[in-house]
């Protein structure tokens, strides 16, 4: 059995990356037949991210001094962001799930929040924290919580009833139903917030990055390429950006397998 699995996740992994393979030179044909500015080849693309980012010293782990200046602060930004909505989020979800009562007071203000479009923060932020990096690690915290708070609570409020009145009569303590109980049951909603919003920090990065005053970033590089007309660097800063969202969205799936494997009854 363990066998025939390995062998549906090779083929689904081949199948894949042959649409990949397939989508780029499709790609490639067109650029060539069409040959417009606007759009270069994959190949042109690939060979000008590799030199831009990654052709620096194997004591760099290969990155160019292009890439340490721009790469490495938006993604210290951006995991941080990332981090400090995903433990605000989980805390204060698994607070609200809890209390039925403070979930219906808070609800309201919960969509309201959750309704506003995130780049509209951003003047807000602007004016409390002026530019820099503590204004946009904020702008990236505020707008990335509200996925993973609401699908906390959601996930602890749908806690089977039948586990809570086992814990009654086992008479856990409050921090062992929220260890053995609620956190568990609440998993599969608390994942689901974290890659929604893991996008969003993608997102909010790049466009915190896009305001006047920011001096690096992979945002100021795209900006910064296309006021000189430097369309190649503007695709490779594409290319990095969809590579980076895939590298990590790849590895909070592979966490999220692990841990619900590990809570699935045998």
């Amino acid at each position: 059995m363990k066998r025939g699995r390995t062998a549906a996740a090779a083929r689904g992994a081949l199948l894949r990356w042959t649409v990949l393979a397939l989508a780029v030179a499709a790609w490639q044909l067109a650029t060539r037949t069409h040959a417009s500015v606007y759009f270069p080849p994959p190949t042109e693309i690939a060979c000008h991210t590799h030199t831009l980012w990654f052709s620096g010293p194997p004591t760099h782990a290969f990155l160019t001094p292009a890439a340490t200046e721009n790469i490495l602060p938006s993604f210290a930004r951006m995991t941080t962001g990332f981090a400090l909505a995903a433990l605000a989020g989980i805390a204060l979800g698994t607070a609200l799930g809890r209390s039925r009562r403070a979930h219906a007071l808070c609800n309201p203000v919960l969509q309201f929040a959750r309704a506003v479009p995130p780049p509209a923060l951003v003047p807000v932020f602007v004016v409390l924290l002026d530019l820099g990096t503590r204004m946009q690690v904020a702008s990236i915290v505020f707008s990335a919580v509200w996925p993973v708070l609401i699908n906390t609570a959601e996930g602890v409020r749908n806690t089977d009833p039948l586990r809570l009145e086992v814990a009654e009569v086992l008479r856990l303590t409050k921090t062992e139903r929220l260890r053995f109980l609620f956190l568990p049951s609440a998993l599969p909603r608390i994942f689901a917030g974290l890659r929604l919003s893991l996008s969003l920090c993608l997102v909010l990065m790049v466009f915190s990055e896009l305001l006047p005053g920011t001096a690096n970033g992979i945002g100021f590089t795209l900006t910064d390429a296309q006021s000189r007309s430097d369309l190649l660097t503007v695709w490779a800063a594409l290319v990095l950006l969809g590579a980076l969202g895939h590298v990590l969205n790849t590895g909070l799936l592979a966490v999220e397998k692990r841990l619900l494997g590990r809570g699935r009854p045998r």
